[in-house]
């Protein structure tokens, strides 16, 4: 069984991010799926009231359901394609902060389902975005896009959140949309109402709890405990990996500053790791069989298929902006990234029964290494940064 969280940790949490979570009603869309999972857990941790929006989960197994949120959080399952659904919840929740991650999330599916992915990522903001304006709630927003919300033009240096937007895929195009959007709507009417929206764009997450199809380290995964090959399709392609509690603090401090400051953090932000951590997928998949060590003698291969849709070889975010003005960083380097992944997994298909403890345990660890490392929303109260 995973090892219950001391009390001393829990006070602990509470004191992170200027304390504004705590008693706050807080809207999560997209609480089902892998990052959504994490953030809720982190969130009814830090003593918010979490309600949470999304579809129900899409893989089995999932972090969502053997975490057991749904005991801990209130969990509507619904469809923000439908605006009456997304009105509904908020008119009836009034949430004061939002998170919104519900998303279609993978690029290749975006070929095959093309019309769900803008339906989903594009009206499905458009509803959300809409039933804030009708219902003049809440005051923070934060939408989660992507750092493939970029015209990627292939070159060598990395993105600025001032650089042009667009996208080859339907996906990649789609959160340029969202952007595009969230932006509208920030000019035309939440300045006015006084509602503070920031996106966010992380690079490529890895973490415990992910099952997602065409994803490399979930590729890996269950190529592993099958003891079957894994395929890489694009071996030398090059992405900002980071664990997955590295955005999600960002997410976290965006949100508690937006609440604090207002106006002064509400555009958009990168939050990646330094460009000198990036590595190939090849080296993801090497790094992901030598963390496993167990029995299982995995191998990779290259597929060759030509008729593969087009992917976007080389990706860099620059996150200068969030370094210099909210003071965040990422601390952990890609090796250890993989190495806790990959230590979640072992753990899981081991037969740890306690996967929230398990999952808290890891936020623990990664809070006393923020504040270990000096990072402002694991040491800053309140009265000092308003100062």
């Amino acid at each position: 069984m995973g090892k219950k969280t001391k009390m001393e940790d829990m006070v602990m949490l509470n004191k992170y991010f200027l304390s504004i979570f705590k008693g706050k009603k807080i809207l999560v869309t997209g609480h089902t799926g892998f990052k959504g999972s994490w953030l809720s857990l982190w969130l009814h941790e830090l003593g918010a009231d979490v309600v949470g929006f999304s579809l129900p989960p899409l893989t089995e197994p999932n972090n969502y359901d053997r975490c057991n949120l749904n005991e801990r959080i209130t969990s509507i399952i619904g469809d923000l394609r439908k605006f009456d659904c997304t009105s509904k919840v908020i008119a009836e929740q009034k949430p004061e902060i939002i998170f919104h991650l519900a998303a279609q999330t993978i690029v290749r599916l975006s070929y095959q389902e093309s019309r769900m992915t803008y339906e989903t990522n594009i009206m499905g903001l458009v509803n959300l975005l809409e039933a804030v304006k009708l219902h003049k709630s809440p005051k923070i927003i934060v939408i989660v896009t992507s750092d493939k919300c970029y015209e990627n033009k292939e070159w060598v240096w990395a993105y600025r959140e001032t650089d042009e937007i667009g996208g080859y895929d339907p996906y990649s195009s789609s959160k340029a949309c969202a952007e595009i959007i969230a932006s509208t709507y920030r000019r035309s009417f939440f300045d006015k109402l006084k509602i503070h929206l920031a996106t966010a764009r992380a690079g490529n997450v890895i973490g415990g709890g992910d099952w997602s199809e065409d994803r490399i380290v979930p590729d890996c995964i269950r190529a592993i405990i099958k003891n079957e090959k894994i395929l890489i399709r694009n071996p030398s392609a090059t992405r900002p990996w980071q664990y997955i509690l590295e955005p999600l603090s960002g997410y976290l401090w965006l949100a508690a500053l937006l609440y604090q400051n207002g106006a002064k953090y509400a555009s958009a932000w990168n939050f990646g790791p330094p460009t000198y951590q990036e590595e190939t997928v090849e080296n993801i998949v090497k790094l992901s069989i030598s963390y496993w060590k167990g029995t299982f003698s995995s191998k990779y291969q290259t597929n060759k298929n030509n008729d593969e849709p087009h992917e976007s070889h080389n990706l860099r975010l620059d996150c200068n902006k969030a370094y210099h003005l909210l003071n965040w960083k990422g601390i952990l380097d890609v090796r250890n990234s993989v190495k806790k992944t990959i230590n979640w997994y072992k753990k899981f298909y081991q037969g740890e029964k306690d996967i929230y403890h398990l999952c808290l345990n890891e936020i623990v660890e990664y809070c006393k290494l923020a504040q270990k490392s000096g990072i402002q929303w694991a040491n800053a109260s309140g009265e000092q940064h308003c100062k």
